[in-house]
């Protein structure tokens, strides 16, 4: 059904990426304080080549979004800033100074206009693009905040949150006003939630192993699917009923209509040491037309899967 069909090369873990969706290019997190844009050949031999080193970050770079017209990406980092960076020449354009500790998530409104921002400091701040912050949620959750999100739906405009304190939020998009907290189905810390592409669902993941779905426009949680491991990150696909779960190693992608599993991606690695482990999956992206997975390994790998079924739902 999906198939690995290329890696590219990375010096340090891949912790995070984003794919432009209207051009062919890739944003990836560096260890070393940069982030690389990655041009997509599609060639059998590699599928991308790095374009351009982007330089500014005084500490770790912890996520990356690119805009909807892949001309800017932002960025944030350990050094408690957001940045915004023009792709195009590859220098920053904005830099977003007001959290007190690391910055641990950042997300594009569907619009491009707005910016949320979670962080270790327990806050979530609502930005423009001109770096002003308009507004500050203070103890938005009880420990870090480890992943902010915007909802594409216009007719419900919300932001979701998870944090360390084991609880998904969501929030008033107009007036940041808390509308519902889940403080009671998960058992363990959260590193990531997502929204699906229509601003109806959105999914939860972290420590306790399960993914949890939610009924944003009902705000009641839908289901559980249980995994045998930490769930490192989430990603709806844009054109099919499918939720695909980084979990340790694998890569779980989920039917969410009949609840049942379509596949199990796990990377293939040539070694001949038969106790080594199996790099874990801790970033995915979807391509525009839900045709490739792009997915981030511990092994310093960026492994590029596709799908090789019709566009069914």
């Amino acid at each position: 059904m999906v198939s690995c069909s290329t890696t590219a090369a990375s010096k340090e873990p891949v912790k995070k990426g984003q794919i432009a969706k209207r051009i062919p290019a890739f944003v990836k997190l560096e260890a070393d304080k940069t982030l690389i844009l990655w041009e997509l050949t599609k060639d059998e031999t590699s599928y991308g080549i790095p374009k351009r080193r982007l330089k500014g970050h005084g500490h770790f770079v912890t996520d990356v979004v690119m805009s909807s017209d892949g001309q800017y990406a932002l960025s944030c980092s350990w050094d408690k800033t957001l940045r915004l960076w023009d792709l195009i020449v590859g220098r920053t354009t904005r830099r977003f100074e007001d959290h007190h500790k690391d910055v641990l998530s950042v997300a594009f409104s569907s619009d491009n206009r707005q910016i949320v921002s979670g962080s270790r400091d327990k806050s979530i701040k609502l930005w423009n693009t001109l770096a002003q912050c308009k507004y500050t949620i203070e103890q938005a959750h009880n420990d870090w905040v480890s992943c902010v999100r915007f909802s594409p739906n216009n007719s419900n405009p919300i932001i979701v949150s998870c944090g360390w304190d084991y609880e998904v939020k969501v929030w008033n998009l107009t007036n940041c006003k808390l509308k519902k907290a889940h403080d009671e189905d998960h058992k363990g810390y959260l590193n990531t939630v997502t929204v699906s592409p229509d601003g109806s669902l959105c999914a939860s993941g972290g420590k306790d192993c399960q993914a949890m779905l939610w009924d944003l426009n009902e705000s009641k949680r839908l289901y559980t699917l249980d995994h045998q491991d930490i769930i490192n990150d989430l990603c709806f696909s844009p054109n099919r009923y499918w939720l695909c779960v980084a979990t340790g190693a694998a890569i779980r992608i989920w039917d969410l209509e009949g609840k049942s599993l379509v596949d199990e991606l796990r990377p293939e690695v040539m070694t001949t040491n038969a106790k080594a482990e199996l790099p874990q999956c801790i970033s995915m992206a979807w391509s525009a037309d839900g045709q490739t997975l792009f997915a981030g390994y511990t092994d310093n790998l960026i492994r590029v899967w596709q799908v090789s079924i019709g566009t069914t739902r």
